[in-house]
């Protein structure tokens, strides 16, 4: 077991650290600095890992400190600590202080403009579970080993069991010298379980199946183990199939593979270097019109939700594709100023994308010859050109039935090229995730295997 702590009462920010922080603000601002963000943060979380029914591992750990952004004559530079008494702060402030004056001055590290800030007054996004602290540890250990008793004896085939049960909870308190203070605190759950077994020859194919919520009462917790046993026993037999180009289905659980690179593109920090393409497209019709993708921050009890960024500035609700048209750029103060453009917001919360009317089952049955990708397996994009090349495996998909489960077959392209020949739009968008993004057809993909 690992413990550590050095934030009172875990995760409570009290009033006292509060206190601590507006003062470290008013000491940083009278010995030197023109501006100064305080952040206190603290994290802690617990876990239980069982291999074949028995306890493997038990961990639970809590961390909290307090990090510093110093904004002196010109320069910038930040600093973290996890000693929170003011003999100690006055030392590592001032010591911060110096060494900031040894940077390089950079005019474009400036703070946020106070009128973008968030002002306060929303309702609560309903983030933290208040019971969770209450929860018997044995309570979720049995979790754990229920998922593991779904799987164990079921196969002869089976070699490895591992399931596990973790949770957290984290809050933050920041402070910044022209007229911000937020707070904000979230929790999370989550049961999982990995299943692997013999196959054909050598073969020792595995796969798993996790549930997650930040709510430990909205915890799915059975079937967690069944579904992993049932999607690693649909993988034996796996083989390549013949290269060429196919009609290609990624179900929900891997589409952020393919939505990462498009979101990196559009990062203040990517646009700025010139490492993004997605550079000078804004207004224009990049994807296909299918694509209608949105930054919902607001949405009450999800993952993702917030009222403000790491700047203080307030999200909101936009448009990031509509219809195929990109809308807007993720552009945070310092990149803006070095561009020279509006700053926006420095990254999104929580992505929804418009979806269509059938579920993944729907889906498949409408493609005659295709390949339904059910997980990624290394490979890279370039982050100027969109060009991409991903190794997969899945199910290969004749007149819509999944025949031949497949490996060891790779995927090309470009993502601009990629995201316009997207054709349909499943309906089963996960409602636990940032990303609530269904299950996506492709047309055209180039496959290649034998």
């Amino acid at each position: 077991m690992i413990i550590t702590n050095n934030l009172e009462l875990n995760t409570m920010i009290t009033d006292k650290n509060k206190k601590l922080a507006q003062w470290a603000m008013d000491f940083a601002l009278k010995n030197g600095c023109q501006a100064a963000k305080v952040q206190l943060y603290a994290n802690s979380n617990a876990s239980f890992e069982l291999r074949d029914g028995k306890m493997d591992r038990l961990q639970q750990a809590s961390e909290g400190g307090l990090s510093l952004s110093l904004y002196v004559d010109g320069r910038f530079g930040s600093f973290s600590t996890n000693r929170l008494n003011k003999a100690e702060l006055e030392k590592f402030i001032v010591n911060g202080i110096e060494s900031t004056r040894y940077l390089a001055p950079d005019d474009s590290r400036i703070l946020a403009d106070p009128a973008r800030y968030y002002k306060g007054g929303k309702p609560d996004l309903q983030l933290f579970d208040e019971s969770l602290a209450n929860i018997n540890p044995d309570e979720k250990v049995a979790l754990a080993q229920a998922a593991a008793e779904e799987v164990m004896g079921k196969d002869e085939r089976i070699i490895s069991v591992s399931t596990a049960y973790s949770d957290g909870e984290s809050a933050s308190y920041q402070l910044i010298s022209n007229g911000f203070e937020g707070e904000s605190k979230r929790t999370w759950t989550n049961v999982s379980a990995s299943v692997s077994i013999k196959g054909e020859g050598e073969a020792r194919p595995s796969d798993y199946w996790s549930e997650s919520s930040l709510f430990y009462k909205n915890l799915k917790k059975t079937d967690i183990g069944s579904k992993a046993l049932e999607r690693v026993l649909r993988k034996l037999g796996q083989k390549k199939v013949k290269s060429g180009k196919y009609t290609m289905v990624v179900d929900y659980l891997n589409v952020t593979q393919l939505g990462n690179p498009l979101l990196s593109a559009l990062l203040g920090s990517a646009l700025q270097q010139k490492n993004s393409f997605l550079l000078d497209k804004l207004g224009q019709k990049v994807v296909s019109d299918k694509v209608t993708l949105l930054d919902e921050p607001h949405l009450v009890g999800a993952s993702g939700a917030r009222y403000f960024d790491a700047e203080g500035v307030a999200t909101e609700p936009r448009a990031i594709f509509e219809e195929g048209v990109l809308k807007t750029y993720f552009i945070d103060t310092y990149n803006a100023k070095k561009m020279e453009v509006e700053p926006t917001i420095s990254s999104p919360s929580l992505l929804v994308m418009k979806p269509g009317s059938k579920d993944l089952n729907g889906l498949i049955a409408d493609v005659k010859n295709g390949i339904l990708v059910t997980g990624f397996n290394g490979g890279n994009c370039n982050s100027s050109t969109g060009d991409f090349s991903y190794g997969i495996e899945g199910f290969l998909i004749e007149n819509g039935k999944l025949t031949q489960p497949v490996n060891e077959m790779n995927i090309t392209g470009n993502m601009l090229t990629l995201w316009s020949s997207l054709v349909a739009i499943g309906n089963d968008a996960p409602d636990n995730r940032s990303w609530r993004i269904p299950s996506l057809v492709f047309e055209g993909v180039n496959f290649s295997g034998l």
